[in-house]
């Protein structure tokens, strides 16, 4: 049996992206994106539900993203979906989900820096598999 786990995302950053290093060298970049959905109900009333969606690129991939992205940028991503857990100081279980992006297109046509055209980056190299989540700083 063949499976799949996939995640395309177009929407708008909600913050910086966040450049971090793993002890092993490894540059590792955070960053939320935030997509909207629009529909109008049966009674004609227009509504509009926001979903944030937690970003992670690795490597070359991460340098780039934390260099060129800002809060705002419209950005096109794919990549697929962990989820990993972790226990707090209190003993407290807590879960994230995240998308670890292995292609990144920037949108923006004024955010661009190279003369409003499309920017794609593609990550070339397995990104967390080979990251344990003692490794990622954050």
């Amino acid at each position: 049996m063949t499976y799949l786990n996939r995640a395309t995302i177009i929407g708008n950053l909600t913050r910086d992206p966040e450049v971090k290093t793993t002890t092993q060298g490894a540059s590792v970049t955070t960053f939320s994106v935030a997509t909207n959905l629009r529909w109008t109900t049966q009674s004609g009333e227009k509504k509009e539900s926001t979903e944030y969606h937690n970003i992670v690129t690795w490597r070359r991939l991460a340098e780039i993203c934390g260099q060129y992205l800002k809060k705002g940028s419209k950005v096109y991503v794919e990549g697929r979906l962990q989820t990993r857990s972790w226990d707090d100081a209190q003993g407290q279980k807590h879960w994230r989900t995240e998308i670890v992006a292995d292609n990144v297109i920037m949108l923006d046509r004024a955010g661009a820096r190279n003369n409003g055209e499309e920017i794609e980056i593609n990550q070339s190299e397995p990104a967390a598999s080979e990251q344990t989540i003692e490794e990622i700083p954050f």
